[in-house]
């Protein structure tokens, strides 16, 4: 099983760093983490991937959660949450946010790029429509991914463009919105890193299990 803790970010070479961001860091954004996490390591991935939140700092991740990783034998207990603060958000060269409020929140904070801040379920839809990256870097793929977008778009909640928070729900919901997670995260490395993605796509296990840290 994979165990997900508390790590610095940025303190080594990457190609990019990526950060999930929802409220309270201890449902949606450390399981997409995880699952993110886990791809970059069955793949071989050069990515950085961390978490935050607006609201808690060094929380435990919710049992739901917990429980939702550890059926895709991710251990998500050592996972402690964390703020976003303009020097999380600046270091990061993606940000994914669970809901349209998560992109306006992080967008006002000094060193934020709204150009590379998106809601997961928009960044996969746009992706989907400017199609896999070829050889050009993740960073000028995605400046097409978002091509033509405005804060204005952020402006309005939109559910289709969101990942609902299962807090306060059942163990069920929190595995349908790890299902979820898992889907929009699965498609996402499909088109960003087709090349690596596609023996992740064709081979008999679609979840293999990564090496142990």
């Amino acid at each position: 099983m994979v165990k997900i803790g508390a790590r610095p970010l940025g303190n080594y070479d990457r190609g990019i760093e990526i950060l999930f961001v929802c409220t309270g860091n201890i449902c949606r954004s450390p399981m997409a983490e995880a699952l993110l996490r886990e791809r970059s390591r069955a793949l071989g991935l050069d990515l950085v991937v961390g978490s935050a939140g607006s609201m808690f700092d060094d929380r435990p991740a919710e049992r739901g959660a917990v429980a939702a990783m550890a059926k895709l034998d991710i251990d998500l207990s050592g996972h402690r949450s964390r703020i976003f603060t303009p020097e999380i958000v600046g270091r990061a060269g993606l940000v994914i946010a669970m809901e349209q409020r998560h992109v306006r929140e992080v967008s006002v904070i000094p060193g934020a790029s709204f150009a590379m801040t998106f809601t997961l379920p928009d960044l996969v839809s746009r992706s989907t429509s400017v199609g896999p990256r070829g050889q050009e870097s993740v960073e000028t793929w995605l400046g097409r991914v978002g091509a033509g977008r405005s804060p204005a778009d952020a402006m309005m909640d939109q559910p289709h463009r969101e990942v609902a928070d299962p807090m306060g729900g059942s163990n069920r919901g929190f595995r349908r919105c790890a299902a979820q997670l898992d889907d929009l995260l699965d498609r996402f490395v499909a088109l960003a890193w087709p090349s690596e993605a596609v023996t992740d796509h064709d081979g008999p296990d679609r979840h293999p299990t990564p090496r142990s840290v």
